[in-house]
């Protein structure tokens, strides 16, 4: 493990069943938000009269943003994805890996949805940057050897 904190070493792969079968290594981020993932609930809660603090395992979404620069190649994945699930009328999986080589951990990300776009970039002073909202099934962690 590096002694780092950067992500800017992260690899980001991500396939979209029938529509990029094969790995596309995600580039182009904007410069304070690469991708983040929301904290996910795992558990629901509830106090009784008597104070008693009664609790159940909840299956939470891990909801993730994918923040990437109007000129990104990476928006044209994006874009043919929400276009071809707008047209299709349909729903396409997918699945991603996530490798932090300043942390030594691998995440992998299954069964995920395209659940949020922004499909054109905010013009202002420049273009800025696009977000893209993906609601994976699972995350899971483990060791990963740079």
């Amino acid at each position: 493990m590096a002694n780092t904190i950067t992500s800017a070493d992260s690899i980001f792969s991500l396939t979209v069943t029938n529509l990029y079968p094969s790995a596309q290594i995600l580039e182009g981020y904007a410069a304070d938000a690469m991708f983040a993932l929301g904290d996910t609930e795992l558990a629901q809660t509830v106090r009784g009269a008597d104070g008693k603090l009664s609790a159940g395992f909840v299956f939470g979404e891990y909801l993730q943003t994918i923040t990437i620069m109007p000129d990104s190649p990476s928006k044209d994945i994006f874009e043919t994805w929400m276009l071809t699930s707008r047209t299709s009328i349909a729903v396409f999986r997918c699945n991603a890996t996530i490798i932090l080589p300043a942390l030594g951990r691998k995440y992998t990300l299954t069964n995920g949805v395209l659940q949020r776009v922004k499909a054109m970039p905010d013009a202002q002073r420049v273009l800025q940057a696009m977000t893209f909202q993906i609601n994976w099934e699972s995350v899971t962690a483990e060791a990963y050897n740079v």
